[in-house]
């Protein structure tokens, strides 16, 4: 565990993002969480939510952290819940489990009866009329 949160990352995206520096599409965002749709969606409004400063790992996030981070995530979850009630929370951590932001982060991937979305296939972009439908039935509390 690290002791000190570390300091934003010029070169992460999501500390981008936490910045406004890189663009997203922000459905949620409290004083410790941010959350945004996936631009490379498994599904239909594919969340992404992250702590606000930069730890790659959940066992870099100081203990006293865990709580503020679980309730916006179970904030975003219950948004989500707009479409679809099914939904898979997953977090892959290190390369060889997935993870390719190495900024703690959980998918939110809402589920519609399809087959298996974590196939290993090519996933289009995000639309942008699609993303602004999206974040506008995401964002309202």
């Amino acid at each position: 565990m690290v002791d000190a949160v570390e300091a934003a990352d010029p070169n992460c995206v999501f500390c981008q993002i936490v910045a406004r520096t890189a663009p997203a599409y922000i459905v949620y965002e409290d004083e410790e969480a941010l959350a945004f749709l996936d631009i490379f969606p498994f599904t239909r409004g594919h969340l992404l939510v992250i702590p606000k400063h930069h730890v790659p790992r959940l066992t870099d996030l100081p203990e006293s952290e865990h709580a503020a981070y679980l309730r916006a995530l179970a904030k975003v979850c219950r948004r989500a819940e707009r479409l679809s009630s099914d939904y898979n929370i997953a977090l892959n951590q290190g390369a060889k489990a997935g993870q390719i932001v190495f900024h703690l982060h959980f998918h939110v991937i809402p589920r519609y009866g399809e087959g298996n979305p974590f196939h290993s296939r090519p996933r289009d972009r995000l639309p942008e009329a699609e993303a602004r439908a999206l974040v506008a039935a995401l964002s309202a509390p």
